[in-house]
């Protein structure tokens, strides 16, 4: 069962990956980029890194703000 859901991730961190990279939007990178996080959130997890996982959930979001607010400075 731990296998499947360490390959879904894995999965899931490939996707987002490859949507990254073909996507044009600075918009529709960042829905890529919390795929990718949606994904190593779990393998954090599972390797025993709770701490990091949980500096990670505080990071990400913030992140995402700051990034928000640079496009739409850019759009201007």
């Amino acid at each position: 069962m731990i296998i499947l859901v360490l390959v879904l991730c894995c999965t899931m961190i490939l996707i987002g990956g490859i949507y990254a990279g073909y996507a044009r939007d600075p918009y529709t990178k960042l829905i890529a980029l919390g795929i990718i996080g949606g994904g190593t959130m779990p393998l954090i997890i599972a390797r025993g890194y709770v701490d990091i996982a949980m500096a990670l959930a505080i990071i990400i979001p913030l992140s995402t703000v700051f990034v928000l607010q640079l496009c739409r400075k850019g759009a201007v």
